[in-house]
């Protein structure tokens, strides 16, 4: 079983940010330690970070991305008919990962059973240490004067600190 990842996105003061580690470990050992598991799509106006096994990831990344290309970039609804292929299409219910979806107006956490979820407090955490970089995330928005970007590369920071499935080797995005 590969344990892969956190990524975190925050949305903060207007600005939009979205990292992750680079870590990925089958069982006790550590595989690959420079893993980027943050994708821009759709002319770069779109930032997806994804989560869990990675052939899933990949699956999903390319059915997300095709759906991006149909609606023109509308990240919502995209989200909206990908959950209703993953809900119905007996392939894609088998698949074990996790999307987060970031573009200039919406974060979204596109779950495993096809459920779309959009954070009320625009920060969104999956994966291994995604709690723990939740957790820290929260604290920096409430805490700091720090900037999206900052948020997450400190809270990534942090969660790398707790999380044995979590390294500093960050690699982080922001929406233009």
């Amino acid at each position: 079983m590969f344990q892969s990842t956190t990524i975190l996105s925050v949305r903060h003061k207007g600005d939009v940010a979205i990292g992750g580690d680079g870590q990925v470990t089958m069982s006790s050992v550590i595989v690959k330690k420079e893993a980027c598991k943050i994708r821009k799509l759709y002319h770069d106006k779109v930032i997806v970070g994804f989560a869990g096994s990675a052939a899933d990831a990949f699956a999903l990344l390319e059915r997300f991305e095709a759906k991006l290309e149909e609606f023109q970039g509308n990240v919502l609804k995209s989200a909206l008919e990908l959950a209703k292929d993953w809900r119905t299409d007996k392939v894609l219910r088998r698949l074990e990962s996790l999307l987060t979806a970031v573009d200039k107006d919406y974060s979204l956490l596109i779950s495993g059973n096809g459920e779309i979820i959009e954070p009320d407090d625009g920060i969104i955490g999956i994966g291994s240490g995604g709690a723990y970089a939740t957790a820290a995330a929260r604290a920096l928005v409430k805490h700091s004067d720090l900037s999206a970007r900052q948020i997450v590369e400190e809270a990534l920071k942090i969660t790398a600190e707790i999380c044995v499935y979590t390294n500093t080797n960050i690699h982080v995005e922001e929406v233009k």
